[in-house]
């Protein structure tokens, strides 16, 4: 048959306690860290932390801000990518309506087709393209051929009135004999 796979193992669970032991030695090695720091910087720490708390009015502000523009991994991670864009919100009195606003490449494109047709249609209609003079020439030899036509049609029916008045003057001279 079939061979167990790890599917079918004992699944192993930490304990409450461990993670607390875990979290409370994290914390630790963090204060003793900053101990360090401090105990590292002067012997004098103790004036510079009372500096700080007498500056902190201004700069806790300042390092509120900050944290709250970073959330999650970006307090981690320092981004030097110059095509982010960082969104920033503005206020309805900032906001610039009357201002010409910024065309799409598509709308811009649209505008200069219909522009471009539109000096088409007028150098067409003054007969200066080559399709208008093209027209323009299949136009006259139209006119030509359809005169001729028209001058055939006028010839043939003169020569039968003709041919018409003819046969009546037969026709009358010999009830006359």
């Amino acid at each position: 048959g079939r061979k167990g796979g790890h599917k079918g193992r004992a699944r192993q669970y930490t304990s409450p306690e461990e993670i607390d032991a875990q979290l409370q030695a994290e914390k630790q090695k963090a204060k003793e860290e900053e101990e360090q720091e401090e105990g590292g910087e002067g012997a004098t720490g103790d004036p510079k932390k009372e500096k700080k708390s007498l500056d902190s009015d201004e700069s806790d502000e300042d390092d509120e801000d900050y944290q709250q523009k970073r959330k999650g991994v970006e307090g981690l991670i320092d981004i030097e990518n110059p095509n982010r864009v960082i969104q920033t919100t503005k206020k309805v009195t900032q906001l610039d309506l009357d201002g010409p606003k910024e065309l799409s490449r598509r709308e811009r494109e649209e505008i200069e087709k219909q522009k471009a047709k539109e000096r088409y249609m007028k150098m067409h209609l003054a007969g200066k393209t080559e399709q208008a003079k093209a027209d323009l020439a299949r136009l006259a030899i139209i006119r030509k051929q359809r005169e001729e036509a028209a001058r055939k049609k006028e010839e043939e029916r003169k020569a039968k009135d003709e041919a018409a008045m003819a046969g009546k003057r037969l026709q009358s001279l010999s009830l006359n004999k």
